[in-house]
């Protein structure tokens, strides 16, 4: 039986490696910017959780309301759309690979932040796993014609995607013993709503929440972001780290690339080919042996 801080980030990488269907099908094909889309996902995520949790609004103190405004900019706002422009300027190969150093950062972050020793056995775990995510990425033919190119503002924001994450996963580490894990989601899509809006007003492109009550197909889409990919994995994401801690959680995000390359081969007949197998067999015996040695 699966622990269950396990089973909860396994789940909630299962939920993020499948949501690039659903963000496809509103930008794609409804029109939807980036950063609409983050906003209307996560504020209606918001209004959710603030029903559950309206008697305890405020926390204990404003060190812990500012440590809140810092994790919910970190792992919604900054994350988002730096990924999301990294795109823009650089390949998608080079943005899925970059932003899988996450848990990287966040290893040597704790270690350096916390004074702890990070073991040798960690170490080599996350680094079989990042190459098994690069074996992944670069298996399709499309990732291979692309390459590794070298496009310095598109990977530097890359970069910043993955830090901006693990800095999150870094100063959430203090808040969750002493609030709840919906206190603390509900939290994080506040700030990251709240501090994306300006970038919502500056786009020239008109908004489409009128689509969405026009045209239930994008509709079942955005609530499927709603429900499974920001309560439900943000919620379990936050759970697993109060269980399991930062380094450990975040090292199921090595599990993304599969789970998308999975999703893809069954919605789009996407081919798997035996180098993503190779990159499977990496990400899963690389996760196996940092957590044997983290703990």
């Amino acid at each position: 039986m699966i622990p269950l801080g396990h089973l909860a980030a396994l789940l909630t990488v299962m939920a993020w490696g499948s949501s690039f269907i659903c963000t496809k099908v509103l930008m794609e094909e409804g029109g939807f910017t980036p950063v609409e889309t983050y906003i209307y996902r996560f504020a209606l995520a918001y209004l959710v959780l603030l029903v559950f949790t309206i008697r305890h609004i405020r926390s204990r103190s404003w060190r812990d309301e500012l440590q809140f405004f810092l994790c919910g900019i970190c792992s919604g706002t900054v994350y988002f759309i730096t990924e999301n422009y990294a795109l823009l300027n650089t390949s998608a190969g080079n943005v899925s690979l970059l932003s899988g150093i996450s848990p990287i950062f966040t290893t040597l972050l704790m270690a350096l932040i916390y004074k702890t020793r990070v073991s040798k056995g960690v170490m080599l775990g996350s680094l079989a796993a990042f190459i098994g995510v690069g074996c992944v990425i670069f298996s399709t033919p499309l990732a291979q014609g692309l390459g590794m190119e070298i496009n310095p503002l598109g990977d530097l924001l890359a970069l910043s995607s993955a830090l901006s994450w693990a800095i999150y996963a870094v100063a959430i580490k203090s808040l969750i013993p002493h609030y709840s894990t919906f206190f603390v989601t509900r939290k994080l899509f506040f700030y990251g709503v709240i501090t994306a809006i300006p970038f919502l007003l500056a786009q020239n492109e008109p908004t489409h929440l009128a689509t969405l009550f026009t045209t239930p197909h994008y509709l079942l889409n955005l609530l499927f972001l709603v429900l499974m990919c920001s309560l439900m994995a943000y919620i379990f994401w936050n759970e697993a780290m109060k269980i399991i801690g930062p380094v450990s959680t975040n090292n199921y995000l090595y599990l993304q690339a599969p789970v998308t390359m999975i999703v893809a081969y069954f919605v789009f007949g996407e081919q798997i080919y035996a180098l993503g197998y190779v990159g499977c067999v990496l990400i899963i015996g690389g996760l196996m042996m940092a957590d044997k040695y983290s703990r």
